[in-house]
């Protein structure tokens, strides 16, 4: 069963966007990994030692695709402690804040149906100049950029008998690399913007005209319910 795919970028030891199914099968109660690993698929010059200790200037190991995304299948579940699924992120009130709440509610909707999911940062958006910090791991010198911002795209389905995509929907999730103290659902944005912003196409797959349609929406009430 395919677990996620990463975008993962050697020169800056940079997850640009990890992508991922979501169903209740994915998640349960296994006990999180105690350490994290190389990537075994890449040079462990092309990866940043993050496995026994975090990144330094207080920024956390924050995951790509999340542990409770995938604690249902051990095999996966450690697969995303992989450091290539690691980027610097602020713990207080965001990791474990407004986008772990994200998390959470993704996790809800696929307890009842499967979603599509890709993660990703950003350091500027297209046409932006932003200033990039960086920082290193405790146990390496790699100098790593801190995004300056991150972003959730989110897709749901409806197929015909044959297995046929017949209807899609899709939400937008663009947040700023700094503290909240408010709900997610107040930085929504079409996945339109999103892609104009990165310059990526999302969920390519999908019929033309049925993706023109579903990547419109920027309402999390209208995702949610649909």
């Amino acid at each position: 069963e395919r677990n996620y795919a990463v975008f993962y970028d050697t020169e800056t030891y940079t997850p640009l966007w990890v992508a991922y199914p979501l169903a209740a099968h994915h998640m349960g109660t296994l006990k999180r990994p105690s350490g994290w690993d190389y990537n075994p698929q890449l040079s462990t010059s092309d990866q940043v030692n993050l496995c026994s200790h975090s990144y330094n200037d207080d920024y956390s190991r924050g995951h790509l695709i999340p542990n409770a995304s995938r604690n249902g299948n051990r095999e996966m579940q450690v697969q995303t402690f992989y450091v290539t699924n690691s980027v610097p992120q602020i713990q207080n009130k965001f990791n474990g804040g407004i986008w772990q709440r994200l998390e959470s509610a993704l996790q809800g909707i696929a307890q009842q149906e499967t979603i599509y999911i890709v993660t990703g940062v950003a350091f500027q958006k297209q046409g932006e100049s932003c200033e990039v910090r960086y920082t290193t791991a405790k146990d390496d010198t790699k100098r790593v950029p801190v995004p300056n911002y991150f972003y959730k795209v989110v897709l749901k389905v409806k197929s015909d008998a044959q297995g046929n995509i017949t209807d899609a929907s899709t939400v937008g999730l663009w947040f700023e690399h700094r503290t909240y103290s408010d709900s997610f659902e107040n930085y929504t944005v079409s996945v339109n913007q999103i892609e104009e912003w990165t310059g990526f196409d999302y969920f390519p797959s999908l019929d033309d005209e049925l993706e023109a349609r579903a990547e419109k929406n920027s309402s999390w009430k209208v995702f949610k319910a649909w």
